[in-house]
């Protein structure tokens, strides 16, 4: 999921809510930031703020639509008029929430839309034998269910979408832990290794890869050569 905010205290309170409920989030506090992101990466939702440092919201929302790209957006505003509302609806936004707003309710959102545009979402996320849920939050390899705590989801969500890539550290704790994470912490590899344990069976093919002095992958081209 993207978030893209620029009132740093409350993209960090939304993305620690949404990490909590076991979604990995990248944040940006810019469109140019956002633009970014969104061209390397397909996300299952974008919240996006109207008013930003370099742009409106809208014209993002525009882009995107203009282009095809068939994300759900959330529309984040302090704006409350009618014609505010439309706008931002007409712009390509799915829905609209106006600031102050309660977290249930943003969650609340975030799964109708889901429900309500599945043609635009994949089902699952693979890799190998590997399948993952975005909606129920649920991975199974092989056919067979594996049980995960929600952080442990989030880290694995978040290696299966930028599988084949290294994922180093800084980004793997911006995108699933929140803004108290300590980089001189081993909370990483205590998690990497849990989800080997799950994952990476003895009797599997590993997928879950350490790139040393880079940061972990999940790659299933990379077979039993690294480790």
């Amino acid at each position: 999921m993207l978030l893209v905010e620029d009132e740093t205290r409350l993209a960090d309170s939304i993305a620690r809510g949404l990490r909590q409920a076991s979604h990995a989030v990248d944040q940006a506090d810019r469109l140019a930031v956002a633009r970014q992101k969104l061209e390397l990466e397909r996300y299952d939702a974008v919240i996006l703020d109207v008013n930003l440092p370099d742009g409106s919201g809208f014209g993002l929302a525009a882009e995107l639509r203009k282009r095809s790209v068939p994300v759900p957006i959330l529309m984040l505003t302090a704006r409350d008029s009618i014609e505010d509302r439309v706008a931002g609806l007409d712009s390509g936004a799915d829905d609209y929430l106006v600031k102050p707003f309660a977290f249930e309710e943003l969650l609340a959102r975030l799964r109708a839309l889901q429900r309500r545009q599945p043609e635009t979402r994949p089902t699952r996320l693979v890799a190998a034998d590997l399948e993952l849920d975005p909606a129920s939050r649920t991975a199974s390899r092989g056919g067979h269910p594996i049980e995960l705590t929600t952080t442990e989801y989030a880290l694995l969500e978040h290696l299966v979408r930028h599988q084949g890539t290294v994922c180093g550290r800084a980004d793997i704790s911006a995108a699933v832990w929140d803004e108290n994470y300590d980089p001189f912490s081993n909370i990483i590899d205590v998690y990497v290794s849990r989800l080997r344990r799950k994952v990476d069976s003895p009797d599997l093919e590993p997928l879950i890869h350490t790139i040393r002095g880079a940061g972990y992958t999940l790659d299933p081209a990379r077979g039993t050569r690294i480790r």
